[in-house]
């Protein structure tokens, strides 16, 4: 597995936990459709969060969740939007958020939790 893969899938797992450490309960894990795929499906209160996660040992490209662009959304959204066809949870509230886990080395020195991080905008 790659180091890039590595540290991503080291970031979900420390994600999962932060969200069930606050109350989460993880209800899915990379739900993935032809296109895209969704990190973390979690619930609490009611609330279904679509969580992607980007984590990172440097910010030489940025912050996290900027990689997290409207392309990037829109696959996130679509995959929800299937999930939710597709599951029980569809009478429930949604939200989109975003998980940045910054590493120190193979370290977690700092996790946000961004949530309602983008929204579902429609043309009209």
């Amino acid at each position: 597995m790659s180091r890039q893969k590595t540290l991503g899938k080291f970031g979900e797992d420390c994600a999962a936990k932060f969200l069930e450490a606050n109350g989460y309960t993880i209800v899915a894990r990379n739900f993935r459709i032809r296109s895209a795929e969704i990190d973390i499906v979690a619930l609490r209160d009611g609330v279904l969060a679509f969580v992607e996660v980007k984590a990172r040992s440097n910010i030489r490209h940025g912050l996290p969740a900027e990689a997290v662009n409207l392309r990037k959304q829109q696959k996130i959204i679509a995959a929800a939007e299937v999930f939710l066809q597709d599951e029980t949870f569809c009478d429930c509230a949604c939200r989109f958020d975003v998980i940045e886990v910054f590493m120190d080395g193979e370290r977690v020195e700092e996790i946000h939790h961004i949530e309602n991080a983008f929204e579902v905008t429609r043309e009209v």
